[in-house]
């Protein structure tokens, strides 16, 4: 090969590697980085969940303007075409259209009084009669015996629990997100802690490895340590297929594609929820967003009572009517209707008590969830509350434990490098330290749950309130 093409090979694969590095670069900057904030922001804009209260919430809202539309007045339009050669409603649509004639009863015919017992041909057979009739007409309720009303109070409750429960959406789905947030820190530091472990474990491993050439241990301490090796590079795969399936929840939380890079900032903790327990149980029946859209669904409960109980009252309403009647379509032969209507259905086969029974059952039982719910939050706000606690201690505890764990570890390795442990105290002393630090891990994200979970039952769960 010829030198100058050789050089130019180089730099043409020099300009591949270069592109490659570039490319692969621009891909790793591509990566987000959100803090939590920016997560919960991005949650609270994209997540499904959250459209789905939203969309409850326009539904409540187009309730109430239908049931307030019911008290205002109705106008309808119409145009109606008609042909027929009926006697009786011929001649009526002849009278309609101001166009009846005293020929129309047989005038024609009529000779004097001997003439009374003919059948007259136009009035009995009139032929055929178009009629086009253009007509406005407004109805205007004055006594619904209270189903207008009942309409109203259960559209605006419902509107109210919509609120609430969009609330609740909102703050489940923060809680949802700190879950996965917090997910993605512990796992990578579960990933940290088995590096660590992993490679002090090689460490021993090629030491172990030295000294079985040189004599001072017996081959089996080799193989042990060797076994050691490979569950700690098993615990580490783990960790890292759990921090992936952390940032793949996360994904899904935030409404972002799978296949969008995404990374986590800083880890966030909580802070500690102050009140003793009667007054945080207190606090959560009268802030818990659930219990309050519940609240107002047994309004909505209460208000279907109402609307059921309004067909055992009397009906009332006017009616105003304007129309034109024509052969051809148009705005001729006009009339006016002038009328008012009350009525009042007297027996009905105890269908209407049948639907009141039916509205104060589901009443009853909307009452009934509701204590149940709120025996429910009490509850969980009293395990939250012990289980942070609890977390509080154990954390505190576990960082002493690492502190001890990592002494005892030291000791022993020293020990068994002078040939006054066994294999046995080492790798046992090894798997404590690795668990010490575990457990700080796991400690530090039970808090941060439990404390986040302490919040939403008593309805302080937002960003500003962490």
């Amino acid at each position: 090969m010829h030198p100058r093409q050789s050089r130019l090979n180089l730099k043409q694969l020099a300009t591949v590697l270069l592109t490659a590095f570039g490319l692969t670069y621009l891909s790793v900057a591509a990566a987000q980085t959100l803090g939590f904030d920016q997560c919960v922001a991005t949650a609270l804009r994209q997540n499904p969940d959250l459209s789905i209260s939203r969309a409850q919430l326009d539904q409540a809202l187009a309730g109430l303007r239908q049931a307030q539309g019911s008290r205002l007045p109705k106008l309808t339009a119409s145009v109606n075409a008609t042909r027929t050669n009926d006697a009786l409603n011929a001649f009526g649509l002849k009278l309609s259209q101001r166009n009846a004639t005293f020929n129309d009863f047989g005038a024609n015919q009529f000779t004097g009084p001997a003439a009374l017992g003919i059948a007259p041909d136009n009035l009995n057979y009139p032929g055929n009669v178009n009629n086009y009739n253009t007509r406005l007409e407004i109805q205007l309720p004055l006594y619904t015996g209270g189903l207008i009303e009942g309409n109203i109070e259960q559209a605006q409750a419902y509107i109210k629990a919509a609120r609430q429960g969009d609330v609740a959406a909102r703050q489940q789905v923060i809680f949802n997100v700190l879950q996965a947030y917090q997910g993605v820190h512990s796992a990578r530091a579960f990933v940290n802690v088995a590096k660590q472990a992993e490679a002090a474990t090689a460490t021993q491993v090629k030491n172990i490895e030295n000294m079985v050439k040189g004599g001072v241990v017996v081959k089996s301490d080799l193989l042990s340590a060797q076994v050691r090796l490979e569950d700690v590079r098993i615990q580490l795969l783990q960790a890292q297929n759990a921090e992936a399936a952390a940032l793949d929840q996360l994904h899904i939380l935030l409404g972002i594609p799978l296949a969008d890079p995404l990374d986590v900032g800083a880890p966030v903790m909580p802070a500690a929820v102050a009140g003793s327990p009667a007054d945080l149980r207190a606090l959560a029946l009268a802030d818990n967003p659930k219990l309050k859209a519940m609240r107002n669904q047994l309004g909505a409960s209460q208000a279907g009572v109402k609307i059921a109980k309004a067909s055992l009252y009397p009906q009332i309403g006017l009616m105003a009517r304007q129309d034109w009647n024509d052969s051809k379509v148009g705005f001729s032969a006009s009339s006016y209707t002038l009328g008012g209507q009350l009525s009042w259905t007297v027996f009905d086969g105890n269908v209407t008590r049948g639907a009141v029974d039916r509205a104060s059952a589901s009443q009853a039982e909307q009452q009934a969830r509701l204590q149940q719910a709120e025996n429910g939050i009490s509850l969980q706000v009293d395990d939250a509350r012990r289980k942070a606690e609890e977390a509080t201690f154990r954390l505190s505890a576990r960082q002493l434990a690492v502190k001890s764990a990592d002494a005892a570890a030291d000791l022993v390795n020293k020990r068994y490098a002078n040939g006054v442990a066994t294999i046995a105290e080492l790798l046992a002393a090894q798997a404590q330290q690795d668990k010490a630090h575990a457990d700080v891990v796991s400690a530090q994200y039970d808090l941060a749950v439990q404390r986040a979970s302490l919040k939403l039952a008593i309805g302080k769960l937002e960003p500003d309130q962490l």
